[in-house]
């Protein structure tokens, strides 16, 4: 009979954690489905360096962007609290070929990727 509670207990357990985690994963998926980024008008941006920052539990990014005659020259990220890895960096390469910050996220890092795109277009924004 023991072992029966016990048993019982440990799938209560189990199933409590999963609801939590499946509960944390949603406000995550919403939270990033919710991030709209835009392309800035590079012809209205003057030259120099710009900072800007975005963060969704558990990504931060900080980055420097530089402008160089209406032109997005380099993205260096200052900090990137990368949650599970840091394969999104490269979207920045994407970004400087493109000129644009409507590009692909990067395949398996979708919360990185916006979360960099964002923090792009703050910069340059403000």
């Amino acid at each position: 009979m023991k072992k029966k509670k016990i048993g019982i207990i440990l799938v209560c357990v189990i199933l409590f954690v999963f609801i939590g985690v499946k509960v944390v994963l949603n406000v995550l998926v919403n939270d990033v489905n919710s991030i709209a980024v835009l392309s800035p008008n590079l012809a209205n941006i003057s030259d120099g360096m710009y900072v800007g920052e975005h963060s969704v539990t558990p990504v931060r990014v900080k980055v420097e962007a530089f402008v160089t005659e209406h032109k997005i020259t380099d993205i260096k990220l200052i900090e990137h609290e990368n949650g599970l890895g840091s394969k999104a960096e490269k979207i920045v390469n994407d970004v400087i070929s493109e000129q644009s910050l409507e590009v692909d996220t990067v395949l398996g890092a979708t919360v990185r990727s916006k979360c960099i795109l964002k923090a792009v277009e703050n910069a340059i924004e403000n």
